[in-house]
């Protein structure tokens, strides 16, 4: 049998380490405290190729992991939707609302909200079975609207939109509980002491602990769209391309506000506002050079002041490009597409870019290129930000299945308009540990040139 791909990178992860061990096992049976300069050489490139790999066997065990639940749900629809009769078996069926069914789920919902349908209700409830079958951890009979068919919510894909890669990439997800409007995070704030015992039968050191409660409120997003009756009863794909956009729109708004929200006016408090550690970046004429110390400045401080490892950069499009187009005094460029080869590299390529993966990596943490990053910071209003994160202090909380609820009302009956309502829940904070988070901010990242 082949190996996968996945195999494959295991094994030489493991013979990476072992090269490792091998050169620093010579190291200790010489007695010696400090490697050559060969040693050095190879211990770092190993190192180098150990953290690819690593992030290379994360990103595919959890590929591995979603596509076995995937399977397991299947089998178990195909369970139940399965029927014999005679000696025929069934052994898949379409749902009830994907591309090629012929019939719209937003008109049926009309039809059957407006008209009083019964073909377009029945089929509205086989969609809620199978959604509820689909879905077994999300019982959609506890929410009071209707779950959008998946077919539409992959449309969210961001192609207009800057879709939403820092919420599926540089986030802790959770579920929302399914009441209240905010959640309740305990916080210590002072912490237990111990120390050196100076003598026997004296007094051991003793703090009290302290906490401070973190709220979070569940905040609600939602947008709407008016349509003419002719409309969704005589078009031809109309409705589901208003519902895609509304759904897409949706999606950007999360990642917009996980990024940049004020956490007033009924917004998230964003990344950018939850108090992380502040860096400025000052020049006038700025370049890579001048900002790669600011860059290393805001992992130390994430390393130094909550002592986590960060995990991602978060920098709009543009600060990319600026990075990319940078070259040294000869012409050559500082940003490099390819990985253990380049010399003096500021930063390299880690594969090939992808939706919320830009391809390219900065001191050892990958980059991720996401177009909600403002870009209307300071004073004239033309500056961007460059945000460094450990992804697993990023709490977002979503309603499952978000946003899974349509609605439509007769807003304007003598003109013939229908509502089309899409909305949905959420929560964020960064606030259980604001300096898991360093953001970059100053003139220095004023919009570039090329």
């Amino acid at each position: 049998m082949s190996k996968s791909y996945l195999d494959v990178a295991l094994e030489r992860r493991d013979a990476v380490k072992a090269e490792m061990d091998a050169v620093l096992e010579a190291v200790a049976a010489e007695s010696r405290t400090d490697l050559t300069a060969e040693e050095t050489e190879k211990v770092d490139a190993l190192v180098e190729e150990a953290r690819a790999l690593d992030a290379k066997i994360e990103k595919f065990t959890t590929q591995a992991a979603a596509d076995a639940k995937v399977a397991e749900m299947r089998s178990s629809v195909a369970a139940v939707i399965t029927p014999k009769v005679g000696g025929a078996v069934v052994t898949r069926e379409a749902r009830t609302y994907h591309p090629e069914a012929g019939v719209s789920f937003v008109k049926d919902v009309f039809n059957a909200q407006v008209r009083g349908d019964y073909n377009a209700q029945e089929r509205l409830a086989r969609h809620t079975k199978e959604e509820s079958i689909e879905r077994r951890d999300v019982d959609t009979s506890n929410f009071a609207g209707l779950v959008v068919p998946q077919y539409l919510v992959d449309l969210a894909a961001p192609f207009a939109r800057a879709g939403r890669p820092t919420a599926d990439f540089a986030t802790a997800k959770h579920t929302l509980p399914a009441a209240g409007m905010s959640l309740e995070i305990s916080r210590m704030t002072t912490g237990t002491s111990t120390a050196v015992q100076e003598t026997q039968n004296t007094a051991v050191s003793e703090t009290d602990a302290d906490d401070t409660l973190l709220s979070v409120p569940v905040r609600t997003i939602a947008g709407q769209q008016d349509l003419s009756r002719q409309a969704i009863e005589r078009g031809t794909g109309i409705d589901t391309f208003v519902v895609a956009d509304l759904i897409r729109s949706w999606h950007t708004t999360v990642d917009a506000q996980v990024l940049n929200g004020t956490g007033s006016n009924g917004q998230f408090k964003g990344i950018a506002n939850s108090g992380g550690n502040a860096i400025t970046f000052s020049a006038t004429t700025p370049t890579v050079a001048l900002l790669y110390p600011k860059l290393a400045d805001a992992i130390q401080q994430i390393q130094s002041n909550v002592f986590e490892t960060p995990t991602h950069w978060i920098m709009h499009p543009r600060r990319l490009a600026f990075l990319l187009a940078a070259t040294d005094t000869t012409g050559r460029p500082l940003v490099v597409p390819t990985a253990n080869g380049p010399m003096n590299a500021a930063g390299v390529g880690v594969g090939a870019a992808g939706y919320g993966n830009s391809g390219y990596q900065m001191l050892g943490l990958p980059i991720i290129a996401d177009a909600n990053v403002a870009t209307n910071i300071g004073a004239a209003t033309n500056q961007d930000q460059i945000f460094c994160v450990a992804a697993p202090e990023m709490h977002l909380w979503e309603q499952p299945g978000s946003p899974f609820a349509l609605s439509f009302d007769a807003t304007g009956a003598s003109s013939l308009t229908i509502k089309s309502v899409v909305y949905g829940f959420g929560a964020f904070t960064a606030e259980r540990y604001p300096k898991a988070a360093s953001i970059i901010n100053g003139v220095g990242l004023v919009a570039p040139t090329f």
